[in-house]
């Protein structure tokens, strides 16, 4: 399933989640980043640093609300974390909160903590594990099996306090009941619904993000609330599992201190650090607290929006805990407890030497001095960018310095081949660049040019009213270089350098050409004139002579007329 996902359309091409991603689950197709639900660890890293909020979160919400439309018996299992992260003057008064909600009963996720605490008791005093590694935290769980599977024999076969939670509530209240979990952690998502070992224990999550927005949305404020207790005992010192070696508090006791070496570590950097030195062999008979969040689950990424202290946070929690054993622990059997981890390795195709180079010179990277490394891209060396290339997760395009030099060697191409010549005047009317048709104008080289000032060379009175009025000047046809060229002139004022871009169109040729046709036009109307004034003699004529024609034909029939009656008399 996927946890985590980005809007598209959103991505700018920074490729800071790439970057920040410690395993490379992002990959980058026709410039839009997507998670690769395979490689992901769910740490939400990404939803953290993405400077467009184009990462999204798959919410329970709506689930939630709908059992408690639909009249479900609903109980939230909350993590102990909530105590450093919601606002809030008395514990109880985020259960009062959450009864309003419609909640049927609010339970502490340390009761589950309670349960796996003594599975890890049970295996230290065994001692038969060469090292062993908490199994609380599921983006560690998925870090070990999908990339460092040699280390799954160290995971403790235990599920986590989430689960253990889950399936003891279901235990007691039966499997119709709806179990939630409330947590900082949006990798549990995953375990709760996407890992069929621990399927059903648990039927929704909920972030302290989500629940902050619920009660704004329901009026509610915690500080108004009513004290109530929580549905379960006290868990004592298992309240410390979100902060940084509170499992190991909570697990090592004084009688098993001479067991194993307690080592906690917290990053998702410094777990990868942690397990390189499993898999070379140079940790012994260590039991490893292992979170994947630096501070631990209190500092989770659906809780950094409250509290950017994590001290502050570790406070809050630790001063609210008993350190003590809990007593009186649930009935639950070994089995019930249990999970088996496994190897869960990848088999990304990895490309030959000559695909790598062929890669690599598609880039402009022909040798090593070539290849930069400058991680832009979000790989750390270019030759782990090809890699994701041949793979499908990268493209390119995505290499910063090469598309630059594309873009400046475009950028020269263009201005050197057009036909116009372009210059950039300051304000103190030296010239600060000229393309070559410009050097042409000049009769120098650019080298000389940018040291001479644009009036010795042509007028500047359109330019200095640019530069005075900062207003364009668009398609003025003017005469240069001593009248011999006739050019279409456009000036723009450049804000940022305080300068002119001056653009010079060759339209000589054109004014030529229009001339041409100016006077062909001329010639033609003259001698369409001339023919019609001859056409018009020419009519008169014919009509002066068809009018002395039609004149004697008269007076000849008049007398033949005249001529006929006479006969008859």
């Amino acid at each position: 399933m996927k946890v985590i996902d980005f809007k598209d359309a959103k991505c700018r091409h920074c490729y800071k989640c790439v970057r920040n991603c410690a395993v490379k689950a992002i990959s980058v197709k026709d410039e839009q980043a997507r998670i690769m639900v395979d490689h992901c660890i769910n740490c939400g890293r990404c939803l953290e640093v993405c400077p467009q909020n184009a990462k999204t979160f798959a919410s329970d919400l709506e689930r939630v609300k709908g059992y408690l439309a639909q009249g479900f018996k609903t109980i939230i299992s909350i993590a102990p974390s909530y105590a450093g992260v919601l606002d809030f003057d008395q514990p109880g008064q985020v259960v009062d909160a959450l009864l309003k909600l419609g909640f049927y009963e609010v339970r502490e996720t340390a009761e589950g903590a309670a349960l796996v605490t003594n599975e890890y008791k049970k295996l230290v005093r065994e001692n038969e594990m060469p090292n062993i590694i908490t199994t609380c935290c599921p983006s560690v769980n998925d870090l070990i099996e999908k990339y460092y599977p040699d280390c799954a024999k160290y995971m403790a076969p235990v599920v986590s306090p989430m689960v253990a939670h889950g399936r003891y509530i279901k235990k007691i209240y039966g499997s119709d009941v709806k179990v939630v979990f409330l947590g900082p952690c949006i990798a549990k998502k995953q375990e709760a619904i996407g890992d069929e070992r621990v399927f059903g224990a648990v039927d929704a999550i909920l972030t302290f993000e989500e629940l902050a927005d619920w009660f704004a949305e329901e009026g509610i404020d915690l500080r108004q609330c009513e004290e109530k207790p929580m549905g379960n005992p006290d868990p004592k010192i298992n309240r410390l599992y979100p902060v940084s070696g509170g499992v190991i508090q909570s697990v090592i006791t004084e009688e098993d201190a001479d067991g194993y070496h307690k080592v906690f570590v917290d990053g998702l950097e410094n777990c990868m650090e942690m397990l390189e030195c499993l898999g070379k062999g140079e940790l012994d008979h260590c039991f490893i607290e292992a979170n994947v969040c630096e501070g631990g689950c209190a500092k989770g990424p659906a809780s950094a929006h409250w509290n950017t202290s994590y001290v502050k946070t570790k406070v809050k929690i630790e001063n609210g805990v008993s350190y003590k054993a809990a007593r009186d622990l649930p009935d639950m059997t070994a089995e019930e407890l249990h999970k088996e981890f496994k190897d869960c390795s990848l088999s990304d195709a990895m490309p030959s030497e000559e695909q790598i180079r062929h890669i690599l010179k598609s880039t402009g990277k022909y040798c090593a001095e070539d290849e930069l490394n400058c991680g832009a891209c979000g790989y750390s060396t270019c030759r782990e960018k090809a890699v994701a290339v041949f793979q499908g997760k990268a493209e390119l395009s995505m290499c910063m310095p090469y598309a630059l030099t594309q873009a400046e060697s475009m950028s020269n191409v263009v201005m050197d081949v057009t036909p116009n010549m372009i210059f950039v005047i300051g304000s103190d009317m030296k010239i600060l660049d000229c393309n070559r048709k410009g050097q042409d104008l000049l009769g120098v080289g650019r080298e000389e040019a940018v040291q001479r000032y644009i009036f010795e060379f042509i007028e500047t009175e359109d330019i200095e009213e640019v530069l005075d009025t900062k207003k364009p000047v668009m398609h003025k046809k003017i005469k240069i270089d001593n009248d011999r060229l006739t050019v279409e002139e456009t000036i723009v004022y450049i804000d940022n350098l305080d300068a002119a871009l001056v653009t010079y169109q060759d339209v000589t040729r054109e004014e030529k050409v229009r001339e041409q046709h100016y006077k062909l036009k001329v010639g033609t109307v003259e001698m369409a004139q001339k023919v019609i004034e001859k056409q018009m003699m020419v009519a008169q004529e014919i009509a002066g002579l068809l009018g002395e024609t039609t004149a004697e034909t008269k007076v000849t029939l008049t007398k033949l007329r005249d001529s006929i009656l006479n006969e008859e008399d």
